[in-house]
């Protein structure tokens, strides 16, 4: 279905106009920012953030030398906050240990390598590595979410069971490469998901509800 996924875009920029995501004072502020907020709020994200930073710790070399109970305390806000603690410091053992503790050097990797290099560290998912690839590093890779699947899938434009790669794959092959439009598509994505594309979705007051499918009104899913 060629042009239905720049269709939907503009319908959607045309409704909500931009959206100014990912929320984030610098690329490091977003790396943190993508491991936490794995099933949780972005205020609690949010939240811990700023506990970090009045702890004087947002920092890759300072983090990684906190004490991993100090950490554990400052990421309570965030849940699973035990697992977040070994993830993140497994970004920032990369980070410091492999990168000199310069974000920019990691950041500085082609697209690829740099995806590959994060997916190598252990509890970064696709998801948090393209988050990070693209909001941090500016680099064209599109982020595929929950919002992303339950939309197409409602609207036809992907199988139900289609999984994120053939998500990435079907985004990156309709729309053209361009760092600003994965990053604003996957923000509006995101409202709509949050405001409209529900478990049991409001159709008829959606930007997108011009793009269904004949049969109407999404199902619950």
């Amino acid at each position: 279905m060629p042009g239905t996924l720049q269709n939907a875009y503009d319908l959607l920029y045309s409704a909500l106009g931009p959206q100014a995501w990912w929320p984030g004072d610098s690329p490091f502020e977003v790396m943190v920012g993508a491991i936490l907020v794995q099933n949780t709020s972005w205020r609690n994200v949010a939240r811990t953030i700023d506990l970090l930073k009045e702890a004087g710790l947002l920092d890759p070399s300072r983090l990684y030398a906190a004490p991993v109970a100090e950490l554990e305390e400052l990421l309570r806000p965030v849940g699973y906050f035990r697992i977040k603690t070994k993830r993140l410091r497994n970004m920032l053992r990369l980070i410091v240990e492999d990168f000199g503790g310069s974000v920019e050097r990691l950041l500085e990797l082609d697209t690829e390598t740099l995806r590959e290099t994060l997916l190598a560290v252990s509890g970064v998912g696709p998801e948090t590595a393209d988050s990070i690839v693209l909001y941090a590093a500016h680099k064209p890779s599109f982020v595929v979410d929950t919002y992303t699947h339950r939309i197409f899938a409602r609207h036809g434009w992907i199988d139900y069971g289609a999984g994120y790669y053939e998500i990435k794959d079907y985004c990156e092959s309709e729309l053209p490469r361009d760092v600003p439009l994965y990053n604003e598509f996957h923000a509006l994505l995101v409202h709509v998901g949050h405001h409209w594309c529900k478990r049991v979705p409001r159709c008829t007051e959606c930007p997108l509800q011009p793009l269904l499918p004949e049969t109407g009104i999404a199902e619950p899913l």
